[in-house]
């Protein structure tokens, strides 16, 4: 039997309004499904990307840490020296001008055409050595001239001479008068300068036909020729030719005027003073000389007194015009502990080098400084000679590290800076010390903890 209708079903037909069936739900619970499931799925999307990155970093973090494992058990490649003990030099520091140690100009002394050149560009000259040719048959032809008046005036001398002598003669003898004999003895004198002028002319001439051939003043190295033949030539006036004489060779610098008294000092005590001339890098000892002399002032505008210095230059290293640094030896220090200046580094709590172990691994060793001199240093304490430190490839390294090392290679400058040997010996009274300031490094690492 059918069932009574519900008091809600009996409203809703009194009101006129259709009744819903069940099994379809109202559109607002549609809407707020949907929306719970565009909920969800956002969840789902935002927790995997969170879980992706996660992953991504760990796994990256893993890698990293697997690679500075296999670096950190891996040797570090270093460069490494011994640390020597030797005579070592304190010198002053400078920068200096290679000049020639004579230079000459050659120039015509007399004019003419130039008929020959006996030089070849760029060679060694001697002192005396004919280098140039002027015509000279013009000069010949004068001293040929001065000759024949010589032969005309000692004629007309002897002539005269005999004349005062009969004139002398009858003097004595009361025939000729005083005024006579006189004139006779005028004329004899007369006679007796012109030959005098004579033979100076015939110095002259003979000078400038000497001239005509042009000869070298000094030893040296010819320059590039200034005229060629062919060319009339202006005495005193046409440069020919430049002679520098290049062994030895001189090299000018200048010193701060508070470093000069102690180079008066050995000076005045008469001991030579040993300069090395290295090249730009201030590595390469190219030439050892001695200091000859001191300007005798100051410059007011630098403050500085200039210095000459002779070297031999039997191997024609210097060359005219060029720079070079100069070490003025002032002191040989002899039992010195010395370490290229690259292996010292700096740190919070002082110096310190990388010493090399015996296990192939490295420590950090306190040093002390005495004194940098150019590209090496001396140490007060803290190696020994014979010991190994690092000069290359010290920013990788840390207290422990096991290192692969090898020998420092012999063209690095810190190899050269150890090999730089020195042929000077120590004066019998150097006391002074060198007042150069230790030159200032910057140097990566870690100082001792």
């Amino acid at each position: 039997m059918p069932s009574a209708p519900t008091t809600s079903e009996n409203r809703l037909r009194e009101s006129g309004t259709p009744s819903l069936s069940p099994s379809v739900p109202p559109p607002q619970k549609r809407n707020m499904l949907v929306r719970y499931i565009v909920l969800v799925l956002v969840v789902l999307a935002v927790g995997f990307g969170v879980w992706r990155i996660r992953t991504g970093r760990q796994l990256a973090a893993a890698d990293a840490a697997q690679k500075q494992a296999q670096m950190t058990n891996r040797p570090t490649p270093v460069q490494i020296t011994a640390v020597q003990q030797r005579t070592m030099p304190i010198f002053l520091s400078a920068l200096g001008n290679v000049t020639p140690y004579n230079t000459v100009t050659l120039k015509a002394r007399v004019s003419g055409e130039l008929t020959q050149i006996n030089f070849t560009e760029g060679q060694n000259v001697h002192q005396g050595e004919t280098l140039m040719v002027i015509d000279p048959r013009p000069y010949q032809a004068a001293l040929d001239q001065a000759r024949g008046q010589l032969v005309h005036d000692q004629a007309l001398l002897k002539n005269a001479t005999a004349e005062f002598a009969r004139y002398q003669a009858l003097f004595k003898a009361g025939v000729v008068s005083k005024e006579s004999l006189d004139s006779q003895e005028s004329t004899f004198g007369q006679y007796q300068g012109a030959i005098k002028s004579d033979e100076a002319a015939i110095e002259t001439a003979d000078l400038n036909v000497k001239y005509c051939t042009i000869t070298s003043p000094i030893n040296g190295q010819i320059g590039l020729r200034l005229v060629d033949r062919g060319n009339l030539i202006a005495a005193n006036t046409t440069n020919l030719v430049v002679i520098n004489q290049l062994q030895p060779i001189a090299v000018y610098f200048t010193l701060p005027e508070d470093q000069l008294p102690q180079v008066f000092k050995k000076l005045a005590a008469s001991q030579r003073l040993s300069v090395e001339a290295f090249d730009r890098s201030d590595v390469q000892l190219l030439a050892t000389g001695y200091l000859l002399t001191t300007d005798n002032q100051i410059d007011p505008t630098t403050g500085t007194g200039k210095l000459k210095a002779v070297f031999e230059n039997e191997t024609k290293v210097l060359f005219p015009n060029q720079f070079v640094n100069i070490h003025l030896v002032i002191e040989q220090r002899p039992n010195a502990i010395v370490i290229p200046a690259v292996a010292l580094q700096h740190g919070t709590k002082g110096d310190f080098v990388w010493l090399l172990k015996d296990d192939k691994t490295v420590a950090m060793q306190p040093v002390q400084t005495l004194l940098t001199e150019g590209s090496r240093t001396i140490l007060q304490n803290g190696v020994t000679a014979g010991q190994m430190v690092v000069v290359d490839g010290a920013d990788r390294l840390r207290p422990g590290s096991k290192v692969d090392a090898r020998q420092a290679r012999p063209d690095s400058p810190a190899a050269t800076a150890s090999a730089t040997s020195y042929a000077t010996t120590p004066p019998p009274d150097s006391t002074l010390r060198s007042n150069k300031h230790p030159v200032k490094r910057t140097h990566q690492g870690t100082g001792p903890q």
